[in-house]
């Protein structure tokens, strides 16, 4: 699947056009790599590098889509490997 449809499907994108902004601005990585075209293919077990607002996000590829569902489905797709700590419980 093309790199740019991910990220649309995914939702971390609202737009195929700012997905492909994103890609051809050098600021996704892909697999430690540095991706500059939008139909790059991506498949289960890639990891992507990109911001995404304050944030630097590392994300590894579960799934590919079908289309752009709700968030709880677009949710499936990837694993954060960023993800925030948990916070800790108030009875610790």
């Amino acid at each position: 699947m093309r790199l740019d449809k991910w990220l649309v499907q995914a939702r971390f994108c609202k737009t195929r056009a700012l997905a492909v902004a994103l890609i051809e601005a050098g600021r996704v990585r892909l697999n430690g790599q540095h991706v500059a075209k939008p139909a790059q293919a991506v498949a289960p077990g890639d990891t992507l590098t990109f911001p995404q607002g304050a944030r630097i996000r590392v994300i590894r590829v579960v799934a590919l889509g079908t289309r752009r569902g709700p968030a709880c489905e677009a949710a499936l797709l990837y694993d954060d490997l960023d993800a925030p700590p948990a916070a800790a419980s108030p009875l610790e």
